[in-house]
């Protein structure tokens, strides 16, 4: 592969394809800054939230209409918390 074409390469690219692919697919994409706090789209309270806590509760209510909102919080918290330390 020439230098050329991996210079192109980089985060931006691999973000930008993703994010294509991810809105064909039907999924809501959004560009991350426009998200920010202070933002007037923000949907965090800091850039260290890694989850967006508003579309992931939309989610899982539209996954389990019949399950309380609590509930699924409570065993996704427990989940993460139990899973190995990979570092």
């Amino acid at each position: 592969m020439s230098n050329n074409v991996m210079h192109s390469f980089n985060e931006s690219t691999v973000e930008e394809a993703a994010l294509s692919w991810f809105g064909e697919l039907g999924y809501s994409v959004a560009n991350g800054p426009d998200l920010a706090p202070g933002e007037p789209d923000a949907e965090r309270d800091s850039l260290g939230d890694a989850v967006l806590v508003g579309r992931l509760s939309e989610a899982i209510d539209q996954l389990t209409p019949t399950i309380p909102l609590s509930d699924c919080f409570a065993l996704l918290l427990r989940q993460s918390l139990s899973l190995p330390n990979l570092g």
